[in-house]
């Protein structure tokens, strides 16, 4: 059979539902509230065809530019030959979903607000930025006793 180039190739498993969580789109995939800003991961749907992104935006994270009754707009990087482009796309809800690649920054935020109002009231300096793992200390690792398997010699027995 002739390979085929069109517009889904290639995409039998990519686009396929993870075990136990084929049939109807729950309502809550609806009901999200998306704005300008905000980062989101496109994650194709099988049960949903209209309003899917090319294959190669599977996977990816970008940010919502344009927000319309049913469908949320897309801007991400994309490599093309030796440059980075903004792409924009179009992408139905059901193949969105809101991204977790801040919340350690928020977390971190939030962590740095509260040290800061704890460091003016006891009056101690604090230092809220990153700090790198130091290496670990020199240690001896022993390793097990070693034993030494040899097979028994083969003996003829009449």
């Amino acid at each position: 059979m002739t390979h085929s180039y069109g517009y889904r190739a290639k995409t039998r498993h990519t686009f396929s539902q993870d075990f136990r969580k084929k049939g109807t789109i729950a309502l809550s995939k609806y009901l999200t509230t998306y704005k300008r800003g905000d980062y989101v991961d496109i994650k194709m749907n099988g049960a949903q065809q209209k309003g899917m992104a090319y294959r190669f935006y599977h996977g990816r994270t970008g940010v919502v530019f344009n927000v319309s009754p049913s469908s949320v707009g897309v801007e991400m990087n994309k490599r093309v030959g030796g440059r980075i482009m903004k792409k924009r796309i179009h992408v139905r809800v059901e193949h969105v979903k809101p991204s977790n690649c801040k919340k350690q920054h928020i977390q971190r935020v939030l962590d740095n607000a509260a040290a800061k109002v704890e460091a003016r009231a006891t009056g101690i300096k604090t230092v809220c930025k990153r700090t790198v793992g130091t290496p670990r200390p020199a240690h001896i690792v022993k390793a097990p006793k070693i034993t030494d398997v040899t097979p028994v010699k083969f003996h003829l027995i009449v």
